[in-house]
């Protein structure tokens, strides 16, 4: 039986992971679908809005804030390494931690960089959103597995 304050950790980074999933859910499933329904120019114009007014403290908490308590429960899962709800909170916070904020870094950073260089309304801007909805789309649907895979293996943990 894992501790009460590794039990609280834990409950937090089961309900970040799970947040941070609905959150990439919702733009795999219908929100980048809808940007790629509105010609070029409005879709890198609302994509770009949205690349920058997600970085606020809020989104920030939930999703750094996550990958936080990820990173100490993984550092500290040495300690409970015996019991099976150590394993798994292992797993979780390791494949939270590569799977959506390494994916995020790796893949999805560098696109919305991209997308954000060029003019909205050039045919540069045209070819590349194309691509971006599909790269971005699917990198992101990845972030969203892991998310969900993550407060999965936190909530197993738990019980």
């Amino acid at each position: 039986m894992i501790g009460p304050a590794i039990f609280a950790l834990t409950f937090v980074a089961a309900i970040g992971c799970g947040l941070v999933g609905g959150i990439f859910f919702a733009f795999s499933s219908f929100i980048m679908a809808a940007l790629g329904r509105l010609p070029s120019e409005h879709g890198v114009a609302a994509m770009n809005s949205i690349n920058v007014t997600v970085q606020n403290p809020t989104f920030f908490l939930a999703f750094f804030g996550t990958g936080l308590v990820c990173l100490l429960l993984v550092a500290g899962s040495y300690v409970w390494w015996d019991q099976t709800s150590g394993k798994l909170i292992l797993i979780a916070g390791v494949i939270y931690l590569a799977g959506c904020i390494g994916v995020t870094i790796a893949f999805n950073v560098p696109l919305n960089n991209a997308i954000a260089a060029v003019p909205a309304a050039t045919p540069e801007a045209a070819a590349l959103w194309s691509h971006y909805l599909d790269r971005w789309t699917a990198w992101n649907t990845v972030r969203t597995v892991a998310c969900v895979t993550s407060a999965a293996l936190f909530t197993a943990a738990l019980i």
